[in-house]
């Protein structure tokens, strides 16, 4: 049976993401939570949900030796899934929590949304960026199969991925004035800002095509 880890530091939704998996996975995958090296370089496939602010998402990924791992698995090309923070973490640095070095798996910045602008009525948009949203293709992913190009998935974030090279664009969203990155690819990785878990046909159908990647 095969194994898909979905990465335990301490601060994420693993329960919804977990289960999310499980309803797509069938008999074919094993679902295992863990924070343990081991565990995560010896899995098939790779999950790295997250939520909260990036700087104690990084602090607790060196307390347990997860960063290590994760360093490896992005080197290993082996399939790696980004959800929210799991996405923010690849690129070279992030203005949160006074300025936060990441994984340079992405050249690039995790920038803060500021206060962007209703195009109708002019009037400033809430952040956090909060609830459904369309999602624009950009590539033709594996991870959008069966997915209509502007499906609407959940978000929930004050700050978004900025990549200094384009190519690695996989899907664009539009708040207010701002059309900002909600998903990347590289290699073996495949990101996005939104919760797939969260986001009822479409992201369980992008969970269902990663397992299948």
């Amino acid at each position: 049976m095969k194994t898909v880890v979905v990465i335990d530091y301490g601060m994420s939704n693993l329960c919804s993401v977990s289960k999310a998996l499980e309803y797509v996975a069938g008999n074919d995958w094993q679902v295992v939570i863990s924070d343990k090296a081991d565990v995560i370089l010896s899995a098939d496939k790779v999950v790295f949900p997250g939520q909260g602010a990036i700087g104690n998402c990084m602090d607790l990924l060196k307390q347990t030796g997860v960063v290590t791992a994760i360093k490896q698995i992005l080197d290993n090309k082996k399939p790696f899934l980004g959800i929210c923070l799991g996405l923010q973490t690849l690129l070279t640095s992030s203005e949160e929590s006074g300025g936060i070095t990441g994984f340079n798996w992405i050249s690039g910045t995790v920038r803060n949304f500021g206060e962007p602008l209703d195009l109708n009525s002019g009037e400033r948009l809430k952040i956090p960026h909060m609830g459904w949203n369309q999602v624009q293709q950009t590539q033709n992913h594996p991870l959008w199969s069966n997915i209509p190009n502007n499906s609407r998935f959940y978000f929930v974030h004050s700050y978004y991925v900025d990549p200094i090279n384009d190519n690695v664009i996989a899907g664009t969203t539009s708040y207010g004035e701002l059309d900002f990155v909600s998903a990347i690819t590289q290699d073996n990785v495949f990101a996005v800002q939104f919760h797939p878990e969260k986001s009822q046909n479409a992201g369980l159908t992008l969970l269902k095509n990663f397992l299948d990647w």
